[in-house]
């Protein structure tokens, strides 16, 4: 399995072209509270107010959002008897409304996924959607300032798509999706996940400042940063983003900012940290003031746009990786369908 993983890691280098980007002088992940409720032994999205955490469990048979105080201990559960078939992200939007990305599809079997919209009060409505261009799994969902939702697929390859719908969200819908860009995840260094380095380049969840200015992607091992200019979502994810590594997650999912700007993140399993990177908003701020923006269709995050660290690796070679690395992708599936 080692050989595999090592493999599959030389062709992400081949077809990307490019080193991983540096991490910025950054503080380590200090643990903020341990999850120890059974309730919420997959989670897999988070919210945070400063004063409360908002959480998502992957799986269920009806729609929940768990109310969890600082200390990471549950104190209420706001739920609706809609049954999700495979929620992954959580978002919040400036009115208090919760969105529950249903999304996951790992089999890619799923003519239709839908983001859930909860009210505090436990008012569900359920929206259908449909991509232009088949089934893709997704466990990242980013809500801009306006309340569009980003949807950002998980690739084996780093290859990460990004869909927004055509127009207003209909109930119970479908709404056609559209493609907007994509982003080409690199291979990193940072221990954690499961499935060895592979899982530094495959996307697992997502979130936003409250107030729209700085949004995060993660993987299994990283975060990276994306200053937003203007609300306008699509071009920030053009840019070079800040890596934050977030090592050692035995499975990192969750991601969250508090309204100070501090990065949150845990990962599923029961006794696992959730933890905090503090500063962490300004340093994609910092990094937009000082760079700019870049150009082009596709943005290399953890990409240098030098050459690869990696050596050649010539054609034949590579399909025969493309074998191996396939073999991995039934790590990556779920319990569920």
């Amino acid at each position: 399995m080692r050989g595999i993983v090592a493999a599959t890691v030389v062709l992400a280098a081949f077809i990307g072209g490019t080193a991983p980007a540096l991490a910025q002088e950054v503080p380590a992940p200090q643990p903020v509270c341990k999850n120890s409720d059974s309730r919420l032994s997959e989670l897999s999205g988070l919210v945070s107010d400063g004063e409360h955490l908002y959480a998502l469990n992957d799986g269920g048979t009806k729609t929940q959002v768990f109310v969890l105080g600082r200390d990471c201990k549950v104190q209420k559960v706001i739920s609706a008897p809609t049954d999700p078939y495979d929620p992954e992200d959580l978002a919040r939007t400036a009115d208090g409304t919760f969105w529950l990305s249903d999304t996951g599809d790992n089999r890619k079997r799923r003519d239709t996924v839908a983001l859930i919209s909860l009210t505090p009060q436990g008012k569900a409505t359920l929206h259908r959607l449909t991509y232009p261009d088949g089934q893709h799994d997704v466990e990242a969902l980013i809500m801009d300032r306006s309340g569009t939702p980003y949807l950002i697929t998980k690739d084996v390859f780093g290859d990460a798509k990004v869909y927004r719908p055509t127009g207003p969200l209909a109930s119970p819908g479908p709404t056609p999706l559209e493609s907007v860009g994509s982003l080409q995840i690199k291979e990193t260094s940072t221990p954690g996940g499961p499935v060895g380095s592979i899982g530094s380049m495959t996307v697992t969840g997502a979130a936003s400042m409250a107030d729209g200015s700085v949004v995060a992607l993660r993987t299994y091992t990283d975060a990276y940063l994306y200053a937003v200019t203007d609300g306008d979502l699509k071009s920030a994810l053009q840019r070079e983003p800040v890596r934050v590594p977030l090592p050692n997650e035995k499975q990192g999912e969750a991601i969250a900012f508090d309204p100070d700007g501090t990065l949150l993140s845990g990962g599923e399993g029961v006794g696992e940290q959730i933890r905090a990177v503090k500063g962490a908003a300004a340093l994609a701020v910092d990094a937009a003031k000082s760079e700019g923006s870049t150009s082009g269709g596709t943005s290399a995050a953890g990409g240098t746009g030098q050459g690869s660290d990696f050596p050649y690796v010539q054609v034949g070679i590579a399909a025969v990786v493309v074998i191996g690395g396939l073999l991995l992708v039934g790590r990556l599936r779920k319990r569920r369908a």
